[in-house]
């Protein structure tokens, strides 16, 4: 029977699927959360650690904390317990949690107590929740304690309630990512009683904290948030069950936040992150910013980067955006991300913009015809919205006040003289002009600023009445109105063109900067060119110290930095390896070291990160602008693949060597099994006729048989000789012994060499009359002729061979010459390389390939040249060309001497 066809919504979630997958290669995370402290949540632990430990798990306490309570240190006795590191922590000494020595132990549980714990300065992470996270990223399983208040997306919500503002907080998305999540619970009367009995703090500070925080409205309230919060989690792990088994249910579709912040939002961004946790959405924090906003106070950037960092803490993307018209990009964004509900801010103090529709929350509601809009009231929200209102700030208001009437004064004067040498019926351009002089100078805020002061004193100096604000008659009561609205909108489009014309010619200027690094990157030939330009670029941008450092078998090596600094501090060492292990930023103001004075930033390529970048601020505290963070990823892009791209040339290098030895260990190969194997059997088998037949071989044959082995093993000789002389070559270590050199007594004696051995039989002698005498190794130049005789005997295909010799002005001219097919033009440029071999009918020549290599390495070393022409003879054969230095008679008669 034919299965039913698998559709769609019968199908499995695949991120379901991917999400049970990876489960398997982390540790499991098991949260024992409570309302408040004292409700047995550390108890509770050691009870299921002791049951476990009965039945065989490999259970070590990390870290527990007992508070003194009797019942709780008895639960822990028997079990095995870390010790804790002891670090000195501003004036006092403390003892922490020795993640090191966990990971060393590496248990199969691990007990962590007290997680919203803030870590001394000397550790690696600033809170105990990261240190968690590297032990379930080792694959150890981990059970620890959390109280409700401790959670960041409640944090304004526990404030309010007990009055208490909380310091130590984890984020939400540990609970969301726990395995398990176990509430340890009982009534706000019981754990009064427990307070008051002693079993929690001791007497004195029990009285305190029964009188602030533990009221029974409190804790009763902070019950409630535990429990929903936990019953939140239940319907996700349904939710996710589901999903992966693609069981038929309510589904409904899944929805996507856009939360738009700026400076000072906390409180909107925790609510918009518990929105997003109720309505089990993910979630992007945007924040958006004028063209101009570059020069922004660093303040007001410091407190953008933390409501930022704050978002990424709760779960959410965060983007950064430049527009001139802010609702139109973030409907854009919105729409591109597939965001369903658009969170904003609208301030109580901008409640009178409603009447303008001038608020951001107002043109979203009025042009989000397809997306929800959610407006939350929120004191620190306008500043979201600051595009729409241009609210008046402090800074730099009395220079641009001071501009504005500077211009309007010299308006006036202007204007005076004028009106005194000729009558004028409007004056109202030159007042205009001082408009446009106050936007050129400062901006949009002086030039309104001078079109008020202009209206003012256009009316009290040139309006009749004169020297009073009234005015006499209507007309001109228009036209004031109409100049003062004319003077409003030049001056404000003066001063935004001010300040695009500013924008742009910064990122004019920092495209140009970049396009320079770029264009110097590619011409960068070595590695220390590409890391020693990449670390100037930094510090010449940013304007902080950099370092760049690569990994070296394991390790990280300081490659390049400027300026010339060192890193001296084992705890910047540190991460800086742990932003190369774990591919994430690491030290200041991160999540990881951020006491250190560097921030750790790896280079990613698509193979992985191949550098890191080291960033030094100046004073520690100066808050990372926009623009600079756009500089600094574009910086660190190009760097990581300018790194990546000589990393890759190196390794084709590499592969094109490997390549070209792999051919001549083919050659060597071939060479070995023809040149090796042929005399080799030529004297096996003489040798083995010599031993059986011995008695029944004429004298004639046997020593035929023996001239037959004399030669095939000098053949071995020479061709174990020219290997070893080019090895003697490439290595630098021939030894030339010069001495004076008759040439015809060694050309003489060659040829009666070949000829003996056969070798060359058709060969025949052209020397000249009274050769000079040259400085040569003798034994050398012998070894070079006797290889060009027989090179050109077995190229020759046997045909007749010469050799020619005779002086040629200051050199001695020495050629040998056959009648062969001769040698392809192709092949001419090749003919001295090792171990080719060319020119026969397949394109290759038996042999190794290596006499030519030989014999241009020794005349070489001799003083001399070498060269091969082809054709020689007739449009045929091959000629090889000697030329070696003469000296003058009276050098040498001086040298015998």
């Amino acid at each position: 029977m034919r299965e039913p066809r698998q559709t769609q919504e019968d199908r499995p979630d695949p991120e379901a699927l991917l999400a049970l997958g990876r489960d398997g290669h982390r540790g499991r995370l098991k949260v024992y959360l409570g309302a408040a402290p004292g409700v047995g949540k550390t108890f509770s632990i050691l009870q299921g650690a002791r049951r476990l430990k009965e039945v065989g798990t490999d259970v070590v306490l990390g870290l527990i904390e007992t508070h003194g309570r009797a019942d709780t240190s008895a639960l822990a006795e028997g079990l095995e317990m870390l010790p804790r590191r002891t670090m000195v922590d501003g004036n006092r000494t403390v003892e922490e949690f020795d993640i090191d020595a966990a990971l060393r132990r590496r248990p199969q549980l691990l007990i962590v107590d007290e997680l919203a714990h803030t870590n001394a300065a000397e550790c690696r992470h600033p809170k105990r929740w990261q240190d968690v996270e590297e032990l379930l990223e080792a694959g150890i399983d981990v059970w620890t304690a959390l109280n409700i208040q401790h959670l960041e997306s409640l944090a304004d919500i526990v404030s309010r309630i007990t009055g208490v503002m909380v310091r130590e907080r984890v984020p939400d998305s540990i609970l969301q990512e726990a395995d398990e999540v176990v509430v340890v619970d009982i009534t706000p009367d019981e754990l009064i009683g427990r307070l008051k009995a002693g079993k929690i703090y001791v007497p004195e500070t029990a009285r305190r904290a029964t009188a602030n925080f533990f009221s029974i409205a409190n804790l009763t309230a902070l019950r409630e948030l535990a429990l929903r919060r936990t019953a939140d989690r239940v319907d996700d792990e349904i939710t996710d069950y589901r999903r992966a088994k693609a069981i038929d249910g309510p589904w409904s579709t899944s929805e996507r936040l856009l939360v738009c912040i700026g400076p000072g939002a906390d409180l909107l961004v925790r609510k918009a992150s518990r929105l997003a946790t109720a309505l089990n959405a993910g979630w992007i924090a945007v924040h958006v910013e004028s063209p101009g906003d570059e020069e922004a106070d660093p303040e007001r950037e410091r407190r953008t980067a933390e409501i930022l960092t704050l978002a990424q803490t709760l779960g959410a993307e965060t983007r950064r955006l430049q527009s001139h018209d802010f609702p139109t990009d973030i409907l854009a964004l919105a729409r591109r991300e597939n965001v369903t509900q658009i969170v904003v801010g609208k301030s109580k103090a901008a409640s009178w913009r409603r009447l303008t529709r001038w608020t951001l929350a107002d043109q979203l509601t009025r042009r989000a015809s397809d997306i929800g809009v959610l407006i939350m009231v929120d004191e620190n929200a306008g500043q979201t919205s600051r595009s729409f209102a241009h609210a008046v700030d402090k800074v730099g208001f009395s220079a641009d006040a001071g501009v504005a009437a500077a211009s309007v004064a010299v308006a006036l004067m202007a204007a005076h003289g004028l009106t005194l040498l000729l009558p004028l019926p409007n004056l109202s351009m030159i007042f205009l002009a001082a408009v446009l002089a106050a936007a050129i100078v400062r901006g949009t805020r002086s030039a309104i600023l001078a079109s008020v002061f202009s209206f003012l004193a256009y009316n009290f100096f040139f309006i009749e009445p004169r020297f009073t604000l009234s005015v006499a008659r209507p007309h001109e009561f228009f036209a004031l109105v109409i100049f003062l609205i004319v003077a409003g909108f030049t001056g404000s489009l003066a001063g935004q063109a001010r300040k695009q014309a500013a924008s742009a010619l910064r990122h004019a200027a920092t495209a140009q900067t970049l396009s320079e690094f770029a264009r110097k990157l590619s011409g960068a030939a070595t590695l220390d060119e590409v890391l020693d330009a990449s670390a100037s670029q930094f510090h010449k941008m940013l304007g902080y110290d950099a370092v760049i450092l690569l990994p070296d078998d394991g390790t990280l090596a300081l490659r390049a930095s400027w300026p010339p600094t060192e890193l001296a501090d084992p705890a910047e060492w540190s991460a800086a390896h742990w932003a190369l292990e774990k591919a994430e930023p690491a030290g200041w103001s991160t999540a990881t070291l951020p006491k250190v004075r560097f921030r750790f930033q790896p280079l990613s390529a698509p193979e992985g990160v191949v550098a890191v970048l080291g960033l030094a601020v100046a004073d520690g505290k100066e808050p990372v602008t926009a623009e600079q963070e756009r500089n600094l990823s574009a910086i660190a892009d190009q760097t990581a693949i300018a790194i990546d791209r000589v990393r890759l040339v190196g390794e084709a290098v590499k592969a094109a060597a490997l390549e070209e030895n792999e051919k001549i260990r083919e050659t060597l190969l071939a060479s070995l099994s023809h040149d090796l194997r042929t005399p080799l059997a030529t004297i096996i088998g003489a040798v083995s006729t010599l031993r059986q037949m011995d008695a029944n071989l004429s004298p004639g044959n046997r020593i035929a048989l023996l001239t037959g082995i004399e030669q095939e093993t000098e053949r071995l000789t020479r061709f174990v000789t020219n290997l070893l002389d080019m090895s003697r070559i490439e290595a630098g270590a021939i030894r030339v012994r010069n001495d004076w050199v008759d040439p015809t007594d060694l050309i003489r004696t060659v040829a009666d060499r070949c000829r003996r051995s056969c070798v060359v039989l058709d060969l025949k002698l052209s020397l000249a009359a009274e050769l000079p005498f040259v400085r040569a190794d003798a034994k050398l130049l012998e070894q070079v002729l006797f290889n060009l005789l027989e090179n050109a005997h077995k190229y020759g295909e046997g045909a007749p061979v010469s050799i020619h010799a005779r002086q040629e002005g200051g050199e001695l001219l020495m050629t040998v010459t056959d009648e062969g097919p001769g040698i392809k033009k192709r092949d001419l440029d090749k003919i001295f390389d090792k171990f080719y071999r060319g020119g026969g009918s397949d394109g290759r020549r038996p042999g190794t390939g290596l006499g030519l290599s030989i014999c241009k390495g020794l005349i070489e070393a001799m003083g001399g040249r070498i060269n091969v022409e082809s054709p020689a003879v007739r449009r045929r054969g091959t000629r090889v060309v000697i030329r070696l230095p003469v000296e003058t008679k009276d050098v040498r008669v001086a040298a015998e001497r």
